[in-house]
Order: structure tokens, then C-alpha cells, then sequence
């Protein structure tokens, strides 16, 4: 009896090791640590599928776990004064100097949109709550954390409109005049998705005959900026990489387009490109625009572009408010300055990549920083008990740009 529950123990033990342990490279830090934070996620992915099969819940809908879980109730303290507004019919969270920051000199600004590829998410997540009270204290800054309205509920534009609506309110003279803010001095940022909408937001705005008041410099975390090529070098050697794999990539793009599950199959193999887009692949070409150095040992093969039955093709995958890359060098020349962060094990690192050499080439002024060890969403994890150094690394860094740059 004692020797089966040994082997019964033994069996757990090696199923459990073979779960949780991932073949990823070693120069990844804190190896284990990652491993073991995948493993949930994974987990809640295949509850979320088989869930999806049976015809219990939507994939995403079991994956809203993640911000449920992570949720929290930001409050006011000595340092930081929080209050729940509405700019234009739309929710945000406005993170403030509190008394001991009211020096009367006018701040810098910060409007954040959060990630979780259009689908999941939420401002009042922990890591936004800290990284927003972070800024405030450290840039004596007005931070506007946005809550957008989220896919597949609400299929593009609806997030980008929000998130648009949002800037336009704020960037009014007397709504920044309310909150102290020199209006010379405000930033657009966000990661992943929420890099996406800020880089959307960025060039979106000095098309507006109307708007007086211009971006100072735009920050982009891991951004997610085209759909067309889902197969660069990034895509192949990140597909099963840990927090995004490919997999998953793929099913925030086709969510936030539609409930159509047939594009999500189009673009795993990468043949949902139409003739339509066709002619925007150059601005998405990685073997002009990537360094050499990300592009080997890789070959290039340009996506197959082809006639498509009207199911399947979606007119909003070339609309550069979903897709920033694709617009010409015209659109890129009046943008802020940028910052951008890639991280080597993930599969947006070529886009983030691709952009930076494409704002370069416009005259646009760029720090591009890229983390060799670094694996999309570190930044995010810097709570226990799945924080890491890297993210309190890139935090920081993140924070010092702002500090230097807005």
C-alpha cells in the first residue's frame, strides 16, 4: 500500500514537472519563476477552451479571470489623490500629487491605456494601480488611467474611439488648466494593446483640423502594431514563448476584428492578407526594416495576398487605427517623440522593431530599448508573488525616459 502511494506521489510529481517546465532559453531570468507563473496562465487557457467547446463561456470570458483576480480598489493616501471621472461619456481613473504635491507649479501628464489585446484588462488592475502612482510620485505627474470598453463585446473601433475621445477631452485647455497640466507637457502611452491605442491616438491627432493642443512625446511598451505579417522572425522563433504565445496573439487580433472564428484559422497560417492590403506589405517588409542582427537566421517570405471570399475579408485589419505600421512616411513625419520597448522573447518584438526603424527614417526622434532577456508583460509583473527584477528593471528605465523627456 505504502509503495503505490510512493508511486502515486512519484506520478503527480512528474506530471506536475512536466506542466509546469517549458524548454525557454536560459538567458531568460528567473527561469523557474516564469515557468511556474505560464503554468496558470496556461491552465486557465485550456479551462477557457474546453469551456468555449461545451458551449459554457467564451474563451475570453473565462480569461477575464486574470483581470478579476488582479483587480483592486485604487484609493487616495498622502502621496496620491485618486478620483473616478467620466471624460466624454468614458471611465477613467485620474491618479493626482496629493497636498504634499501641490507646490503650484504646472505638471506634466500621462494619459495610460492599459493592455490585454482589446479583450482583457482593466485600469484598476494592481500593476497599473502602482505602475500610475509610480509616475505621479516620481514625475509629480497626472496620470489618466483609461477603461476603455473591451472586445468581443465591443469588436473595433469601439476601444480606439474611447481611448480617442478621452485625449480630445483632456487635452482641452480647461480641463488641463483644471488639473494643473502644462499643456507642453503631456504624453500618450501604453503597453501591448494599450501601446497599440497610444500609437493609434499619436498619429490620429495632427489629422484633426481642430486640435490646438499637441502630444509631447509618446511612450509604447511592447507595442502590437500590425496584422498583416503574422509570421516575422519575432512570430517564429516566440510561438510558444511563455505569457504570449503566438496562439493566443493570434485570437486578440481576430477578437478585436470579429466573432467570425474563421479569420482566427486565416491568420494562423497567414493567409488572410487580401489584395486590399496587399499593397501595404512594404510597410511591414521585415527584411528592410528590421536589424540584422533580430532578422537571421530567418528568410523572408512576403504574406500571399489573393483574392478572398467577402466572409473573410475584414477592411478593418488595414485601418491604421488598428494597425499604426501601415501608414505612409507622411503620417509618421508630424508625430512626438518616441519611446518604445521591445523585449526579445516575444512575438511583438518585430513590430516595435519595424516601427522605430520607421519613425527613424521620418525624422521622428526614437529610444528604442530593447531587453535581451526580457519576455512580453514583465513589466506588469512586478507584485508578488510573480514579480520579477526585469520588471522593476523596465519600470524604472521606463519612468527615467519620462522624467528626461516630457
Amino acid at each position: 500500500m505504502r509503495s503505490k502511494g510512493i508511486f502515486l506521489l512519484l506520478l503527480l510529481g512528474a506530471l506536475t514537472a512536466y506542466y509546469v517546465y517549458l524548454p525557454i532559453p536560459d538567458d531568460i531570468e528567473e527561469r523557474w519563476k516564469l515557468m511556474v507563473t505560464d503554468s496558470f496562465f496556461r491552465s486557465l487557457s485550456h479551462l477557457a477552451d474546453f469551456s468555449e467547446m461545451l458551449g459554457l463561456k467564451d474563451y475570453m470570458g473565462v480569461m477575464m479571470f486574470i483581470t478579476f483576480v488582479e483587480g483592486v480598489v485604487p484609493v487616495s493616501d498622502e502621496r496620491v489623490h485618486v478620483t473616478e471621472e467620466a471624460f466624454d461619456g468614458v471611465e477613467v481613473l485620474v491618479y493626482e500629487p496629493g497636498q504634499q504635491g501641490g507646490d503650484g507649479e504646472l505638471r506634466r501628464a500621462v494619459v495610460y491605456l492599459h493592455g490585454g489585446g482589446w479583450c482583457l484588462g482593466s485600469s484598476r488592475m494592481g500593476p497599473y494601480d502602482l505602475l500610475a502612482r509610480q509616475m505621479v510620485i516620481e514625475l509629480s505627474a497626472v496620470v489618466v488611467s483609461v477603461e476603455y470598453r473591451l472586445a468581443p463585446e465591443h469588436h473595433f473601433p469601439v476601444p480606439f474611439e474611447d481611448v480617442y475621445r478621452v485625449v480630445k477631452h483632456f487635452l482641452q485647455g480647461q480641463v488641463l488648466a483644471q488639473y494643473h497640466v502644462d499643456p507642453d507637457r503631456v504624453a500618450v502611452s501604453g503597453d501591448s494593446a494599450g501601446g497599440n491605442l497610444a500609437a493609434a491616438v499619436a498619429q490620429q491627432l495632427p489629422q484633426d483640423p481642430g486640435q490646438r493642443v499637441a502630444l509631447k512625446a509618446q511612450a509604447l511598451l511592447y507595442p502590437v502594431l500590425q496584422p498583416l505579417d503574422l509570421n516575422t522572425p519575432s512570430y517564429q522563433q516566440n510561438q510558444h514563448m511563455p505569457i504570449l504565445p503566438k496562439t493566443l496573439m493570434v485570437r486578440f487580433w481576430s477578437e478585436y476584428f470579429t466573432s467570425d472564428k474563421s479569420l482566427f484559422r486565416a491568420m494562423m497560417s497567414n493567409s488572410h492578407n487580401s489584395l486590399e492590403s496587399a499593397g501595404l506589405l512594404k510597410f511591414v517588409n521585415w527584411s528592410a526594416l528590421l536589424p540584422e542582427s533580430f532578422r537571421r537566421p530567418y528568410e523572408y517570405r512576403a504574406p500571399v495576398a489573393e483574392s478572398l471570399d467577402p466572409s473573410r475579408t475584414i477592411a478593418s485589419i488595414v485601418d491604421p487605427r488598428a494597425s499604426p505600421l501601415l501608414v505612409p512616411d507622411s503620417r509618421l513625419r508630424p508625430l512626438p517623440k518616441a519611446y518604445i520597448l521591445t523585449c526579445e522573447y516575444d512575438v511583438l518584438r518585430d513590430d516595435g522593431a519595424m516601427y522605430a526603424t520607421r519613425l527613424r527614417r521620418a525624422g521622428v526622434e526614437v529610444t528604442h530599448e530593447h531587453y535581451s532577456g526580457g519576455f512580453h508583460g514583465a513589466l506588469m509583473f512586478t507584485l508578488w508573488p510573480t514579480d520579477f527584477e526585469i520588471g522593476h528593471r523596465m519600470k524604472d528605465n521606463y519612468i527615467r525616459w519620462l522624467k528626461q523627456n516630457l
